[in-house]
C-alpha cells in the first residue's frame, strides 16, 4: 500500500514583510483572471477579421477553459516535485509567448494554437499560485493570504472587460494581447528577484518522486472530454451515441485514473488524502458552491439587457457591484476566519445567498433597478465569504508537500463546478422556454412579451434550485468545519485524518 510521505518539518522563516514577496504574484493574479474575461470583449471584432462566425470564434473562449482545466492539477503536482518558482517563472514566460503569437495570428488555426500555448502559461501559473502565496505569509495568516487573492480575482474579472473595451474604443484588437505583455514581464522579474524557492516550495520532500505521466495524461482526458459533455458547444442530443459514448470514456477513464493512482508510487494526485473527512466535505462544499453560483452570472445579464433593456454599458456597472462585494467580503472573512475558524463564515455566506437566491426568484420586469443592485452587491458579499474560507479550509487540512496540487485542486473544481453550473442553467432555463413556444435565442428576448413571460418563470425556477445548492453547501460545510488552529495542528499536519 503506498503510505503518504512526509517533509523535513525543517522550515525557512517567513519573510518580515511578507507582502515584498507577494507583490510579485499579485500583478500576475489579475492579469492572468484579466486575460480571460478581455477576450470576450473582442470576440465580435475578431470574428470579422477572421471572416467566421460568432459560434465558431467561441472556440477562443472554449480551448482556453478546456486547456486550463485539462493541465491545472498536473502542473500543480510538477510544482510540488521541481519547484512552484520554477513552474510559476515558466508559466509566465510561455503565457508570454502565448499572447504574443495571438496577437500576430493571421490564420484562424493559428489563434486556437496560440490560445492553447497561453492557456497552457496560464495554467501553470494559477496552479502553483494558491500554494506560493501561502506560503509567504505565517501559517496563522492563511486566511489572510487567501483574502487578498480573492479580491485580486475579483479585481481581475471586472477590470478586464472595462480595460478592453477602453481599448478596443482606439485601437484593434490585438492591442488587448500586446497590453497584457506589459504586466506579465513585470511579475516575471518581481517573481525572478524576490522570490526564492526556499521560501515558495517549503515541505517539499529533497527526493524528487517521479511524475506521474500516466495519471497527468488519463486525468486530463477525463476532464476535457467531461467538461465538453458538459458544455456541449456541438449542440449533440443527450441521447445520442456519441454523448452516451462520450460519458461511459468518461467512467472507464475515472476508473483506470482511480485505479492507476492508488498503485503508484508516486502518484499526480494522492487519493488518499481524502480519508480526510473535512478535505472530502470542503472540495464538495467548492464545487457545489460554485455550481449554484454560476445562475447569477449568466442569468441577470441578460434580464438586465433583454428584460430591462439596460445599454451594455450601464449593465456593466451595475454587474461591477458583484466584484465589489466579494472584495469586500473576501478581505473580512480571511482574516476574521484567521481567529475564529472558517466554518462559520462558510455557513454565513452560503446562508446569505439563500436569501438572495430566493428574494431573486420573485423578481418580474418591473423589479426597481435599486433592489436589483443591491442584490447583485449582497450576492458578491455571500460569495466572497464563503469561498475564502472554503478555500482555506481546502488547504490547511492537506499535508504541506501536496499543497500544490491541492491549490490546483480547488482552482479546478471551480472551474468544473462553473461549467456544470451554466449547463443546468441553460438547460433549466432555455430547454423550458423552448417547451413553451419560445425556442430563439436568449439575446433576442427583448421586446418579446410573451418570450419575457417564459424565460422570468424559468428564472423563478433556475434560482429556487441555485436555492436547493446552497442551502445544501450550507449544511456540508456545517459539517466540514475549521481547520485547527497552527499550534494545534503543527503535530498532525503530515497525515490526513482518518
Amino acid at each position: 500500500m503506498t503510505t503518504i510521505p512526509t517533509a523535513k518539518t525543517s522550515q525557512p522563516d517567513t519573510p518580515r514583510n511578507s507582502w515584498i514577496p507577494f507583490s510579485a504574484l499579485a500583478i500576475q493574479i489579475v492579469t492572468g483572471v484579466a486575460s480571460q474575461t478581455m477576450v470576450f470583449v473582442a470576440l465580435s471584432e475578431m470574428a470579422g477579421d477572421f471572416g467566421v462566425t460568432l459560434r465558431t470564434i467561441s472556440w477562443v473562449v472554449i480551448v482556453q477553459g478546456l486547456t486550463i482545466s485539462a493541465v491545472m492539477m498536473p502542473m500543480g503536482r510538477l510544482g510540488d516535485i521541481i519547484g512552484r518558482r520554477k513552474v510559476y517563472l515558466i508559466g509566465l514566460v510561455v503565457f508570454g509567448i502565448g499572447m504574443a503569437s495571438t496577437a500576430l495570428s493571421t490564420v484562424f488555426a493559428i489563434l486556437i494554437i496560440s490560445r492553447v500555448i497561453s492557456a497552457i502559461g496560464n495554467s501553470m501559473v494559477q496552479s502553483v499560485a494558491t500554494a506560493m502565496t501561502v506560503s509567504v505569509f505565517p501559517e496563522n495568516q492563511r486566511g489572510k493570504a487567501l483574502g487578498m487573492q480573492a479580491t485580486l480575482v475579483a479585481a481581475g474579472i471586472a477590470t478586464g472587460p472595462v480595460a478592453a473595451g477602453l481599448l478596443l474604443q482606439f485601437f484593434s484588437w490585438q492591442s488587448i494581447f500586446w497590453m497584457i505583455m506589459i504586466p506579465t514581464g513585470i511579475s516575471l522579474v518581481l517573481g525572478y528577484t524576490l522570490l526564492s524557492e526556499q521560501l515558495v516550495s517549503r515541505n517539499v520532500p529533497n527526493k524528487r518522486p517521479a511524475f506521474d505521466w500516466t495519471g497527468a495524461v488519463v486525468s486530463a482526458l477525463v476532464i476535457t472530454i467531461g467538461v465538453v459533455l458538459i458544455n456541449n458547444p456541438f449542440g449533440i442530443g443527450v441521447l445520442s451515441p456519441l454523448m452516451i459514448g462520450g460519458a461511459t470514456s468518461v467512467i472507464a477513464l475515472l476508473a483506470i485514473f482511480i485505479w492507476w493512482e492508488l498503485k503508484s508510487d508516486s502518484p499526480m494526485l494522492q487519493l488518499r488524502l481524502f480519508k480526510s473527512r473535512q478535505l472530502s466535505l470542503s472540495v464538495a462544499v467548492r464545487y457545489f458552491g460554485f455550481l449554484g453560483q454560476t445562475a447569477p452570472t449568466l442569468l441577470m445579464p441578460i434580464y438586465l439587457i433583454g428584460v430591462r433593456e439596460l445599454e451594455e454599458a450601464a449593465a456593466g456597472g451595475i454587474l461591477f457591484l458583484t466584484s465589489i462585494g466579494m472584495g469586500s467580503a473576501a478581505q473580512i472573512s480571511g482574516r476574521l476566519g484567521d481567529r475564529f475558524g472558517e466554518m462559520r463564515f462558510q455557513v454565513t455566506g452560503f446562508a446569505v445567498l439563500t436569501v438572495v437566491a430566493l428574494s431573486y426568484s420573485t423578481f418580474t420586469a418591473e423589479t426597481p433597478i435599486g433592489i436589483v443592485m443591491v442584490g447583485l452587491a449582497v450576492n458578491g458579499f455571500g460569495l466572497g465569504s464563503w469561498a475564502v474560507s472554503n478555500n482555506s479550509v481546502v488547504v490547511g487540512s492537506a499535508p504541506r508537500e501536496f499543497m500544490g496540487v491541492v491549490g490546483a485542486l480547488t482552482n479546478l473544481t471551480r472551474n468544473v463546478g462553473s461549467v456544470t453550473g451554466q449547463a443546468v442553467a441553460t438547460t433549466v432555463v432555455a430547454g423550458v422556454m423552448a417547451s413553451r413556444g419560445f425556442d430563439i435565442p436568449l439575446d433576442e428576448v427583448t421586446g418579446n412579451d410573451g418570450a419575457i413571460s417564459a424565460f422570468m418563470t424559468d428564472w423563478r425556477y433556475a434560482y429556487l434550485i441555485v436555492a436547493g445548492f446552497a442551502i445544501s453547501s450550507m449544511i456540508l460545510a456545517f459539517f466540514a468545519g475549521s481547520v485547527p488552529k497552527a499550534e494545534e495542528s503543527d503535530q498532525a499536519v503530515s497525515t490526513p485524518a482518518k
